[in-house]
Order: C-alpha cells, then structure tokens, then sequence
C-alpha cells in the first residue's frame, strides 16, 4: 500500500471495532446511528460521528486494498450509466464491470454526452492500466464516439440485451441510495459510491453458483482477507 494510507496512530478504539463499523457501514444499508446501537449491544460505546468519521477516513483506504488484491481485470468489459438524484438534481452514476463482474470504477458525473463518455474510458485505462478486449454498452451514441476518439482498436459491442451485467451491478447502489434517502452533495455521493464498490462487492460472492458449505467456505477466505487489508492500513502508513 502507498505511504499516503491512513494511520490508526491516536485512535483509541482497537482496529477490530474500527474495521467492523466501516464493514457494517459499507456492507448493508444501515445508518451511522444504527451503526452506533449495533456496536452498543456489543457493549462498545461508540458515538455514530466518529463512526463517519471512521468511515470517511479508512472506507476509501480499505476499498483500495481489496482492488489491489483481486486479480487483473478480465478483457470484456461492461460499461453503463444509471442516474442518481443529488440534492434533488439528477446527476449520471457511470460504472464499469469486467465479465465477472468485478466493478472497475464508478464515477459521477453531471451529463451523459460524448465529454462524460471520453473522461469516463481515459479514467478507466489509467485506473486500471489495461485496456479491454471488448467494451459492451448499451445503445448510448455517446459511447460510439468516444470508443472512436479513446480506443479506436477495441472491439465495441452495442446492444441493450448485452449488458445485463453491468446494470445488474447498480442494484445494491440503488438500494443504498433509498436507504439513504439519496446523495447530498456530488464530492460525497463519489466518495461513498468510490468506498461502497470497492468494499460491498466484496462480501457478495455469486452465492447461487455454490453450495452452503462452499459459501461458508468462500466468506471465511474473504472475511481472512479483510483482516489482512485492515491490519496492514496501519503499518504501511506507520512504515
């Protein structure tokens, strides 16, 4: 991890409770006030602003070093974009998943054109430091002319009926966003959506495709991983 991590240096709450209020926080659509009486039944006093302020200092630290763990992103990639409701104005959510639907990025943005479109692919490439096989996108003209423009030599595959994958992906944002009662401003929207596709992602493994036994199995390795994620945010920051 980058020497820019945050430090866990002057908290006085181990980094157990620390990691398990950003798990509860990110992983199901829940408040910091419930976060707060959660931890409480737990015998741990905890007030719901430092479990934000918790949240807005470790969420993105934590996203990132689960991204840096997963293998490198698979050749097809699925791009879409939903719109979200911010502070009452409608504003674009664009997100990009390879085909095993590993969430590559998101950004928010005020438009969906041709500009949106172009930003959106050059964040891509540089986030990833790959460029795809196949881009899948729904029939957006937007997207055509900044293929042509950003990545004239990948394969770009049009059609609505294609790209269930990238649209199912926007399901759990969607229920975080009613949970919430939408998004306040267009910094805290990206930053939550920049956290929470890093972190929820994570804890969702395709449960149909696997027994109960192998689930069980599946969670236990990624439960081991994000120990190791938040246990090392420190040390690397402190090294």
């Amino acid at each position: 991890m980058e020497s820019t991590s945050p430090s866990y240096k002057g908290h006085r709450y181990p980094v157990e409770v620390i990691s398990h209020c950003v798990w509860l926080y990110f992983r199901f659509p829940l408040s910091y006030r419930e976060v707060e009486e959660l931890m409480l039944q737990r015998g741990v006093i905890v007030s719901y602003e430092t479990v934000r302020r918790w949240c807005a200092k470790f969420g993105q630290a934590y996203a990132d070093g689960l991204r840096r763990r997963r293998p490198q992103p698979g050749s097809k990639w699925h791009l879409d974009e939903v719109f979200i409701k911010i502070n009452g104005e409608q504003k674009y959510l664009w997100r990009a998943v390879d085909q095993d639907g590993n969430v590559l990025d998101i950004l928010v943005q005020n438009h969906r054109d041709k500009s949106a479109a172009r930003r959106f692919f050059r964040r891509l490439m540089k986030k990833t430091r790959a460029v795809p096989r196949v881009i899948v996108t729904d029939k957006l003209r937007s997207y055509g002319a900044a293929h042509r423009e950003v990545m004239p030599s990948v394969e770009h595959r049009s059609h609505k009926g294609l790209n269930n994958r990238a649209e199912n992906s926007h399901q759990p944002t969607r229920q975080r966003e009613h949970a919430m009662k939408g998004f306040r401003s267009h910094g805290g929207a990206q930053r939550f959506l920049s956290a929470f596709s890093g972190i929820s992602p994570h804890f969702r493994p395709r449960r149909h495709l696997r027994t109960a036994a192998g689930h069980r199995f599946e969670m236990t390795i990624r439960f081991t991983i994000w120990d190791h994620v938040t246990e090392n945010i420190g040390l690397t920051a402190a090294a």
